[in-house]
Formats: C-alpha cells, sequence, structure tokens
C-alpha cells in the first residue's frame, strides 16, 4: 500500500515537471524580430503536435486507492490553477495554460485515465480566453469524467466555492 506522504510527495514532483517542461516549451522560441504572437505559433509548430498530443506515457495504475485519491488531488490542482488563472490573460498566459492541461494529460500517472482524458480535450479543447471560461471549462470536463465513472455531475454555478484558492484579481 502506498503511504499518502509519498502519494503527495511524487503528486508534486509531477507537478513541477510539467510545469518546468511548458515554460521551456514557452521560452525556446526564437526571440530576435517575432512578435510574442509568432513566437508562440512557431514554438507550437516546432514541438505542439509530439509533445502536447501524443500518446499517454504511464502504464495503467492498478491501485484503485490510489488512483482515487491521485485523481481527486489532480482535480484540486487543475481546478485551482483555473481559478487563479488571469480574468483578462495575454496570448502567452493563454498558451501556457492550454500546453499545461496538454502535458498533464499526457503525463498523468495514471495511463488509462490519461488516455480516456485525451479524447476528451479532442473533443473539448481547454478554453483559456479568461478565468470564468477555464474554471467553466474544467467543471464541464470534470462532468464528463464523472458521468463515465458513475459518480454525481457537480453544478458548475458553484465551482468558485467548491475550489477557493484566494483568487488573484
Amino acid at each position: 500500500m502506498i503511504r499518502t506522504t509519498d502519494f503527495r510527495g511524487r503528486f508534486l514532483a509531477l507537478a513541477l515537471l510539467v510545469c518546468a517542461i511548458c515554460g521551456f516549451l514557452l521560452y525556446q522560441a526564437p526571440r530576435g524580430h517575432l512578435s510574442q504572437r509568432s513566437q508562440i505559433r512557431l514554438q507550437q509548430g516546432n514541438t505542439g503536435g509530439a509533445v502536447l498530443t501524443g500518446h499517454a506515457i504511464a502504464p495503467k495504475l492498478g491501485n484503485a486507492t490510489a488512483k482515487a485519491e491521485l485523481g481527486r488531488a489532480a482535480w484540486k490542482v487543475l481546478h485551482t490553477t483555473f481559478g487563479r488563472f488571469p480574468k483578462k490573460p495575454t496570448d502567452e498566459e493563454k498558451e501556457a495554460l492550454r500546453s499545461y492541461v496538454h502535458l498533464f494529460q499526457r503525463l498523468y500517472p495514471c495511463g488509462e485515465c490519461a488516455e480516456h482524458f485525451g479524447k476528451i480535450l479532442a473533443k473539448y479543447p481547454p478554453q483559456v480566453s479568461s478565468r470564468t471560461a477555464a474554471a467553466m471549462w474544467g467543471c464541464m470536463v470534470h462532468n464528463i469524467v464523472n458521468k463515465r465513472l458513475h459518480k454525481p455531475e457537480f453544478d458548475c454555478k458553484d465551482i468558485g466555492d467548491a475550489y477557493d484558492c484566494g483568487k488573484s484579481s
């Protein structure tokens, strides 16, 4: 059986790795005379397809208890991230969140769950135009997962209350 403290440490390490990869991808575009938007588009063309939308990397996670705990922690991280996203994000911030969600899916420690989430992302791409759009998208896809797992759906109008994380202005 996996100890809770070990599991949380592993999850934190995964979250930090995903953030580091996102940062690397966003800041490796050539500088110079290109606008920020052009740099992001160039970056997407160089790595976006393979890095952001490839297969899930991890194998299936067989331990049901660890899988459930991982799921709760993952949704907490995602909903908190969406709740702290800027109200009016820049193009770079939008691309950072979009990339983060895709890399989160690919690197998720349960390969089976990651593959299912990848199908959802293909049908419903991350909405990153604002904090509200991101939070509502996150709630919608969480409900798609809940439905698949025969869990009750969450009323998305209450998403801010459920994940009150000291929202930024």
